[in-house]
């Protein structure tokens, strides 16, 4: 083995988790021969719960300290942001397992009971990636994957003429962009959150770092939503929400547990006591509250009468499987709005009712702040039709990210306020920063983005807009309080580079999404330039598109210590393809986004190391990243067709072929006989991939698989792991 660094690949949850055990065989087959050892470090939703429990190496902090390292090089695949829900069905999983851990305490009622919450809760929402994510985010199509897109146009349904749908915000009336304060910090000093006085927490600000202080007023969000509700009533439209419980873990599940009361107002004041003797928390949805009241004497009962309100039709609610009779309620994470609003978009403005019918949607997503640009997306189709995928451009994005930036690093500073008055934040140096007024039962955060990230997000907008030679449109709106912070640093930060002849532009979010919509309808590409959260909408919701999925998308993270974390798509619809592995062994997950983002780790361990085997190596992949894709070896959705597995024997042959044909004449002399077996068995090893679809497969587990039993389930054809491991 040479002196070249490891990569290290992910050990994640449900879909990606299952095709790793196919995939990384092959993969480490492949380039140890170049001499890149590919490792995993399980950073699984299992795996942190049994760390926090101190029955697991703690990989997550490990993986922290490799991306703070020049040469730190991470395959991260998409993994559970968990809600409660989940936490809790993935302790229950370990404890059949036989580990002897406690349950989840929601409500503790002693010391221990709040120890053992505290270490559970570091496994909550979005746990990974803040952890992870140090650097900002570069998110494009690669361009062969564009390309098969447009000779390849999946289908966007057609928008109704005199369509209905569009999307409700509150207008800045009481949300958290109408109260958004923001301060940057002149010093290095202790900033202390305060509620009437009484400490809710500090943190340790640096200098030149932005911090922006808000609050949700519930009684304003209650009121939206009956006005919403009556609104979808009158005008015949399925009622659907959408927010983002997995990662903003506090602030979300409060206003999807107010929208839960507000719908079913009328179930929720008829059993009140029954509901607070049982502990029933509508943040936690009704799958929750189903648990809570099984058995008791009203159980029958309490079902009919939350049935009766979804069986009226008034309005119209959206359902997250109309087969099994889930509403949109059935759990706070069950509707992600990055995964979610883009669904809209593509189906015409449409959600399904409880008969399984598509129905034109008012889709509510209370805050404004990134509201403007969904509700702009769905405007947009009704008043100029569906996009035409064969000729439409890209949008590509630059994120700010780096070190906790914005809203999603707020976990720790976000409060459900337990009383009315004045919540005060106060620098040690600055003296007092922000006051609030605000109500009791409201929604208060403070989030932070530091200065280093910013800089390094102005260094990459610059390189890639030289690059690429299009518009980069940042987006930020000079009447939020925390763009017209952001607008100074930016300003000041391009001073520092030439950047003549590059067309870089500010706007608003209304204005960017106009923008960019009127190019791509023309064929052009544009940089969006945007923050943490407006980047996971984004590149959600361009792919879903553009390209069908943003499991496609190169999500590649150049790190500011100088090493790479690759990230490999969505994960949003993995528990569905889990479903359908276990009950008839075919796995529909397309590993793509896998073999672009190793594609492109090996490619900067190149760029750093020149080694004539592994850019052989790179270049192999890269060609049988093309051939997978135009010879069209994704994945089918139904099983007897090829699936996961079959996808990866593909790129295996694809991979041995152009490595056969290498100039490096090691490798060549190598993999000539692999392609060779590869080629001449492929009948048999199809028959062998295939001959398992329609079995029900057991995998040991579903947030703790058993190695060995996926493996095998994972790794059906003997022929094909004979050649492979062979090698």
């Amino acid at each position: 083995m040479s002196n070249l660094p490891k990569i290290i690949w992910s050990k994640i949850d449900e879909a990606p988790a299952l095709a790793t055990y196919s995939l990384l065989p092959i993969v480490n087959a492949f380039t140890k021969e170049a001499g890149v050892e590919v490792v995993e470090s399980d950073i699984s939703l299992a795996g942190r719960v049994l760390a926090a429990m101190g029955l697991a190496e703690d990989e997550l902090s490990k993986l922290g300290e490799v991306v703070l390292q020049p040469d730190g090089n991470v395959i991260k695949l998409p993994n559970i942001s968990a809600s409660v829900g989940q936490l809790k069905d993935c302790i229950a999983e370990l404890q059949g397992q036989g580990y002897d851990i406690p349950n989840y305490p929601e409500e503790p009622a002693n010391a221990e009971e709040e120890s053992i919450q505290a270490k559970y809760n570091v496994c909550l929402g979005s746990a990974v990636n803040p952890v992870l994510r140090e650097g900002n985010s570069d998110r494009r199509a690669a361009k062969a994957v564009k390309r098969f897109a447009q000779n390849n146009p999946h289908r966007l349904k057609a928008v109704d003429e005199n369509c209905q749908a569009y999307v409700a915000h509150m207008g800045g009336k009481g949300d958290f962009f109408g109260h958004e304060k923001s301060v940057t910090s002149t010093a290095d000093q202790k900033v202390t959150i305060a509620l009437n006085g009484k400490e809710l927490t500090s943190i340790d600000a640096l200098a030149g770092e932005v911090l922006d202080g808000t609050f949700m007023s519930v009684a304003a969000l209650r009121a939206f939503y009956k006005q919403t509700i009556e609104d979808a009533k009158a005008k015949g439209l399925i009622w659907s929400l959408h927010l983002k419980a997995t990662m903003m873990k506090i602030s979300d599940p409060i206003m999807f547990g107010h929208a839960f009361e507000i719908f079913f107002a009328d179930v929720f004041a008829k059993y009140a006591d029954t509901f607070k003797a049982l502990g029933v928390n509508p943040n936690m949805g009704m799958s929750d509250l189903e648990k809570k009241i099984a058995g008791h004497a009203q159980e029958a009962e309490i079902k009919a009468a939350f049935q009766a309100v979804v069986d009226s039709d008034a309005p119209k609610i959206a359902m997250v499987d109309s087969d099994k009779g889930e509403t949109n309620f059935n759990a706070s994470n069950d509707v992600i709005i990055d995964a979610s609003m883009p669904v809209v978009v593509r189906e015409g403005g449409k959600q399904w009712d409880r008969t399984g019918a598509a129905g034109e949607t008012v889709a509510v997503v209370p805050d404004s702040t990134y509201a403007m640009f969904h509700e702009e997306m769905v405007a947009d189709i009704v008043k100029n039709g569906q996009y035409d995928v064969s000729t439409m451009g890209a949008m590509q994005n630059i994120g700010l990210m780096a070190q906790k930036a914005e809203e999603y690093g707020s976990h720790p500073t976000t409060f459900e306020l337990a009383e009315a008055g004045t919540v005060t934040v106060t620098g040690s140096v600055d003296g007092e920063m922000m006051s609030f007024e605000c109500e009791a039962g409201d929604i208060w955060r403070l989030a932070r983005t530091k200065d280093i990230p910013v800089r390094d997000w102005v260094r990459l907008t610059v390189e890639r807009t030289r690059i690429e030679g299009i518009p980069a449109v940042f987006w930020l709106d000079e009447n939020r309080a925390h763009d017209a912070e952001l607008i100074k640093k930016v300003n000041e930060y391009l001073k520092e580079y030439d950047t003549d002849g590059l067309d870089i532009r500010f706007m608003k979010v209304t204005d960017a999404t106009r923008f960019t919509n009127a190019e791509i309808r023309k064929g052009n590409n544009v940089i969006a330039v945007t923050g943490n959260v407006l980047r996971d909408h984004l590149t959600d919701m361009y792919p879903i598109l553009e390209l069908g999925t943003s499991a496609k998308m190169l999500s590649i993270v150049p790190l500011i210590a100088g090493g790479g974390l690759f990230e490999t798509g969505a994960g949003g619809s993995a528990p569905k393809h889990v479903d359908q592995f276990l009950a008839e062994g075919h796995l529909r997950w397309d590993s793509l986004g896998e073999f672009l983002a190793l594609a492109e780790s090996l490619r900067m361990i190149g760029q750093k190391h020149d080694d004539a085997k592994l850019a052989a190596l790179t270049a192999g992949l890269d060609a049988a990243n093309q051939g997978y894709l135009d010879n069209n070896k994704a994945p089918g959705r139904k099983v007897g067709q090829p699936d996961n597995k079959a996808s990866h024997f593909y790129l295996a042959q694809y991979w041995a072929e152009a490595l056969a044909e290498s100039d490096n004449a090691e490798l060549a002399a190598k993999f000539a006989p692999v392609a060779k077996e590869l080629k001449e068995n492929e009948e048999k090893i199809m028959e062998e991939l295939l001959a398992v679809e329609g079995q029900p497969q057991d995998v040991g587990g579903y947030f703790h698989p058993n190695d060995a039993l996926a493996a095998k389930a994972m790794r059906p054809s003997d022929t094909l792991n004979a050649i492979i491991d062979a090698i």
